[in-house]
């Protein structure tokens, strides 16, 4: 994951700064773009593949949603309709942002990682969110198409009188990023689930698969902690931002996101302990289980020692050896090799070595 981020970020080598380069992976799908106008008593939504140059009302906001970043001339029309620095739009486009916030002249840039839970497969992917806050209007980029943020559009197009409806473009931007902070806990969810089974598995029965899958979730919560850790950085940076674009009354819910933060932080670095103290875990058991297989070897090898030796001295072809050919001979030989057998397992009996 972090080798495939090097390789995206070699692309821009001697680029100019604020030079629009996608950095994503490209498919044939058209961008989809919502514009959603809202205010107390009044919503409107309209979808395209492209913007029209909605007029912002004088009143109540205005949030436009686009779902692909492939079409860079899309990005720039946007950016130039909004007055975006082109900074802003080269980060819009470099999908391998680390979660920052940035206060330009009239907005604020934020950017963020949407963490989505696959059920079926019992991973994760990443994607890149990145939001411009202005005075009454927010833009969000998104790299596909997500459902993250359906029920924030259904309580926009609900009643007159939502709580939703009646705060301003900063209230709204907290909503979309404390949506995409609720995905961590969904990801987390799923992956303790995942460790727990791991767990469990180790300890009735180590094998190399569970390594293997050891070593996976270490990878991804490697990349969950680059998702993670500088959100919270994020979040402070905005709660604490200058201008009047962050009212006071907004800045209190944007402490709980903080919060969750935290939390989410919190349980990432249990879940990297735990896979620490199951690698630790693993390898105990496979060298106790070697060290079992050692012990049984060992007893075998040891019980047929004496075993060999009588075997070994009755055999001698000597001519005038003594008892050679005494009739209770091969009785006598086979009952000393039997009772020395249970002499030696009655002693390891003793010392507890069985």
């Amino acid at each position: 994951m972090i080798f495939s981020e090097l390789r995206k970020r070699a692309k821009k080598a001697g680029q100019p700064p604020g030079t629009p380069i996608y950095t994503g992976k490209k498919n044939n799908i058209a961008p989809r773009v919502t514009v959603i106008q809202y205010s107390v008593d009044d919503y409107h939504e309209s979808t395209g593949t492209m913007i029209e140059n909605p007029a912002q009302k004088e009143t109540g906001i205005t949030w436009i949603n686009v779902e692909g970043l492939q079409d860079i001339g899309l990005i720039e029309q946007i950016a130039k309709e909004y007055h975006l620095h082109p900074l802003t739009v080269e980060d819009i486009l470099n999908v391998e942002q680390r979660p920052k916030v940035e206060e330009f002249e009239g907005y604020i840039f934020i950017t963020l990682k949407l963490l989505v839970w696959n059920p079926e497969k019992y991973s994760f992917y990443m994607e890149q969110l990145s939001l411009v806050l202005g005075e009454r209007v927010v833009l969000s980029f998104q790299e596909n198409a997500l459902d993250i943020f359906n029920n924030i559009r259904k309580r926009l197009n609900g009643e007159s009188g939502q709580r939703l409806r009646e705060q301003g473009s900063d209230y709204l931007a907290y909503r979309l990023i404390d949506a995409a902070v609720d995905q961590y806990f969904v990801v987390l969810e799923g992956l303790g689930d995942k460790i727990e089974r791991i767990e469990e598995r180790i300890i009735a029965a180590p094998t190399p698969q569970n390594s293997r899958t050891l070593y996976r979730l270490k990878r991804q919560l490697l990349g969950l902690r680059k998702a993670i850790w500088p959100v919270r950085e994020a979040i402070s940076h905005l709660m604490q931002a200058e201008g009047k674009l962050v009212l006071p009354s907004t800045r209190v819910y944007l402490r709980d996101v903080y919060d969750h933060a935290i939390q989410a932080i919190d349980t990432l670095e249990i879940f990297r302990d735990m896979l620490s103290g199951m690698l630790d875990m693993y390898l105990s058991s496979l060298t106790n289980r070697m060290n079992e297989i050692m012990k049984v070897l060992t007893i075998i090898a040891t019980i047929f020692i004496p075993i060999t030796f009588i075997a070994s001295v009755f055999g001698m072809n000597f001519t005038y050896m003594p008892e050679l050919h005494w009739h209770w001979g091969y009785h006598v030989a086979l009952g000393s090799m039997f009772l020395t057998v249970l002499a030696m397992l009655f002693y390891f009996r003793r010392k507890k070595w069985l």
